[in-house]
């Protein structure tokens, strides 16, 4: 079982920055590629971005390319989430979910959620 921890979600302004955190339980960390994935009122939840266990590779969502990084450290057993130059359509709960498989960006292909953050942009 691992558990998930999300942190540093607010209420900014557009084209604020925040930095969101998802720190694990598990001390094999590395053996979890990790996903953010996000879901707005009435929305689906949707692929945000992912990282592999081993960090060498990273998708991004075309809606946040250019915009947002995605790093881990998994000596912390973390995820970080560098969002820049935030949008109104960015507002939502960001959720960090991890699996052994891959990145899928379908949300039901993950094993393990946290319970999300809330960001909110206003304009």
């Amino acid at each position: 079982q691992v558990h998930l921890v999300e942190s540093g979600g607010g209420l900014v302004q557009a084209g604020d920055s925040l930095r969101l955190s998802c720190t694990a339980s598990e001390r094999t960390f590395s053996d979890y590629h990790i996903a953010w994935f996000r879901q707005a009122p009435g929305n689906e939840r949707e692929f945000v971005v992912g990282i592999t266990g081993n960090a060498f590779m990273t998708h991004y969502a075309d809606s946040v390319k250019g915009r947002f990084t995605i790093a881990r450290d998994n000596a912390k057993r973390t995820v970080f989430l560098q969002m820049n130059s935030l949008k109104p359509d960015d507002t939502a709960v960001y959720y960090c979910a991890a699996n052994t498989a891959g990145l899928p960006r379908t949300p039901t292909l993950y094993d393990y959620w946290g319970q999300g953050t809330q960001v909110t942009v206003s304009s």
